[in-house]
């Protein structure tokens, strides 16, 4: 398998910890964002929406985080992202979109530069925007996490999940935003614990071969 992606990205980060924590091999391509590698046309063929993370298995290709990790889940099931019962899994599936679909997507790259060129405004109030709308989700999934008497270490049961592939990008994202993570110890718990894993330690932006040294 072949891996596009970019080692600051959130859902490049997402997608290598799924692989790590199923034990699949893979080779790492950067595609460097900052030049704007990804709208070249040498990666255009690769993805057409010119979007990390892309993988490639073969003659097939994969877009989407999303969509991917769906496909690991299903290819390769063991070990698995998602508890066995349909309500653990909504419950599991509804604290990743959280993350996935009601944080990460307003406060991706080409959002924030459209913001910052198009919009013209200035970084305060960039970081400003962010923090909003990951205050607003972590809320949500703090709360979840408290109310929660069976979770164990993690956001579910006391094995690492989908919810962590999607949950610890977004901490890292929120640090590097400098947005106070203080009011979220449940989420802090977990992302420690998390950190403590040779699958997401492998997987964090400053392991990456692309990362500033």
């Amino acid at each position: 398998m072949r891996l596009y992606n970019f080692f600051r990205s959130g859902t490049s980060h997402r997608l290598r910890i799924a692989l790590n924590l199923k034990g699949i091999q893979y080779d790492y391509v950067a595609v460097d964002l900052r030049t704007e590698e990804h709208l070249g046309a040498a990666f255009k063929a690769v993805n057409p929406q010119q979007l990390v993370p892309a993988l490639m298995d073969g003659d097939l290709t994969l877009i989407q985080s999303p969509a991917i990790i769906e496909w690991l889940e299903e290819r390769h099931p063991a070990p698995p992202l998602l508890p066995s019962d349909p309500d653990d899994r909504a419950h599991v599936r509804a604290m990743a979109a959280i993350v996935g679909c009601d944080i990460h997507p307003i406060n991706n790259r080409r959002i924030l530069e459209y913001l910052r060129k198009q919009l013209g405004h200035d970084e305060a109030a960039v970081l400003a925007w962010c923090a909003t709308w990951i205050r607003a989700g972590f809320g949500a999934l703090e709360t979840l996490l408290a109310q929660d008497t069976r979770r164990g270490r993690f956001c579910f049961g006391n094995a690492p999940g989908l919810a962590e592939v999607y949950l610890i990008p977004q901490v890292e994202s929120a640090r590097r935003f400098n947005v106070d993570l203080t009011p979220y110890p449940n989420i802090l718990a977990i992302d420690a614990t998390c950190a403590e894993l040779d699958a997401f330690r492998r997987a964090a932006p400053g392991a990456q071969l692309d990362a500033p040294k």
